[in-house]
């Protein structure tokens, strides 16, 4: 083949290389879609499960807030607002909110604290210990509630438990935990904070973890000390770990009801001192047979839960605002 023939051949197909084939222009159009039907068929089992078993209870929970449905009875009737009237004017309602209002707030501030200084303690501590303190620290998490309470009941023995035994040893007088009003929802609080924290110090722990070590380093070659490193620059960065945690303690505390209820033998009690307002809806639907008025009880429950969720997390929004 001669020099003309190779150019002459490029000449011919050089144009043809720039005028190529080009993309459909609805090509991209009809990629998106295929990807959107993609995404909503990878979504629809988790769809129809959350619609089944949240969306559905919740109306259904709502529409027998506004009936007289019974367990005693078959037929149920719209009965408009009546269970919500007698809900408002019910002074166990008030009383047993008030119960579980005061765990949260007896709570929480121990079970973020404790929690945060736990995780202090395994992150500095050396690893022949810290297996040994990470175990030992959230191994209460890990019992069925029905064990916990049984062992706390047994150390909160008036005549023989391993609480007022301590208390001897340094001159207190015993004290009837379990059957005292003053003392029953204290000592039922105690007994969360121990069974629970080790959830919040597994939290707290990764985040320890997650801060890098040349950002002490820095601070300390700039002269902080130990205290003005934690106060400095721990504290800040555990910021959003600390808004999760206390978030979720929130709700926790203020869904109680297992623990009061097998370490108060179901009576809430003395003068109902212990009941929370999950005990009086299981008693209001179970005991009562008035699921009708134990569902209006619950979505004020359900509508607490909403307002303390929103305010906690907006003045956590706040405060990292102004920082």
């Amino acid at each position: 083949m001669t020099p003309h023939a190779d150019t002459a051949g490029a000449s011919a197909v050089a144009p043809a290389s720039r005028t190529g084939p080009k993309p459909a222009a609805g090509s991209g159009a009809r990629r998106a879609r295929r990807d959107s039907l993609t995404g909503l068929w990878l979504v629809l089992p988790f769809t129809t499960l959350f619609a089944a078993f949240m969306v559905w209870p919740l109306l259904a929970g709502l529409w027998t807030s506004f009936t007289d449905r019974s367990l005693a009875q078959d037929e149920s009737s719209f009965v408009g607002l009546a269970n919500w009237a007698e809900m408002l004017g019910d002074s166990a309602v008030w009383q047993s909110l008030w119960v579980t209002l005061l765990f949260t707030l007896i709570t929480t501030p121990p079970l973020v604290v404790i929690a945060l200084v736990m995780a202090q303690l395994t992150h500095r501590a050396t690893a022949h210990i810290g297996w040994f303190l990470r175990f030992s620290y959230f191994a209460p998490f890990l019992m069925p509630v029905a064990v916990v309470a049984l062992i706390w009941e047994w150390m909160y023995q008036p005549e023989f438990g391993m609480v007022n035994g301590l208390l001897a040893s340094v001159g207190i007088p015993g004290v009837s935990w379990l059957t005292d009003g003053g003392t029953v929802l204290p000592a039922i609080a105690i007994t969360t904070v121990w069974w629970t924290v080790g959830f919040n110090y597994l939290l707290y722990l990764a985040a320890l973890q997650g801060i890098p070590a040349y950002v002490y380093e820095a601070a300390a070659i700039d002269g902080a000390g130990p205290w003005q490193r934690f106060r400095s620059i721990t504290l800040p960065l555990l910021g959003r770990t600390t808004t999760l945690i206390v978030l979720l303690q929130m709700v926790a505390s203020l869904k109680l009801f297992d623990q009061a209820y097998l370490m108060t033998n179901g009576t809430g009690g003395p003068n109902y001192a212990a009941r929370p307002i999950i005990g009086y809806i299981f008693e209001s639907g179970f005991t009562g047979l008035r699921i009708g008025y134990a569902s209006a009880i619950s979505y004020l429950l359900f509508a607490v839960i909403i307002v303390v969720s929103v305010l906690q997390f907006k003045l956590f929004s706040r405060k990292e605002g102004t920082v």
